[in-house]
């Protein structure tokens, strides 16, 4: 595994089929205007937030309780030269048990340090990831975005751009 690559963990005391319950359950943590299926093998949903991020994504592997990846088919950004940076990469969701806690593991294969969205894809993921999904697994409710309601100091200021 490339250290380059974007990582983030959380470890939770909820069980991994809660974590996982909570990682297929897009519209709690990341937005609540996806449109799709989000759970199950060769699901495909779209993202988007007003029109500064869209994506398309597919599911190419699911294992109950352990694992999710993304595979973005087609991305779209306003505020990069290349537009579609992000197509290809592999969002990825590792859930294993570690010292008696569920750990999450979330690795967005291809988000690498030379895009130019890193830094800001960086802080977004770390945000939905560390706080949003987070909240979700251990609350029951996660801080999507809103219809039109950026959720970070980076996405306000590019939906004002």
């Amino acid at each position: 595994m490339s250290a380059t690559n974007f990582t983030t963990t959380i470890k939770v005391s909820q069980s991994p089929q809660e974590v996982f319950n909570a990682v297929t359950n897009v519209r709690g943590w990341w937005s609540e205007e996806i449109v799709g299926n989000t759970a199950q093998l060769n699901d495909i949903f779209d993202y988007h937030y007003e029109d500064v991020h869209r994506c398309k994504v597919k599911l190419i592997e699911v294992i109950e309780n352990q694992k999710v990846v993304w595979l973005i088919e087609k991305n779209y950004f306003k505020f990069t030269e290349d537009e579609t940076e992000w197509t290809g990469t592999k969002p990825t969701f590792e859930i294993s048990e570690k010292d008696g806690k569920t750990e999450l593991r979330f690795t967005h294969f291809g988000l690498v340090p030379e895009y130019e969205c890193f830094e800001i894809c960086r802080d977004a993921w770390t945000n939905y990831i560390q706080n949003s999904l987070f909240k979700l697994i251990t609350t029951g409710k996660g801080e999507p975005n809103a219809t039109g309601k950026p959720q970070t100091e980076n996405e306000k200021k590019l939906s004002e751009k």
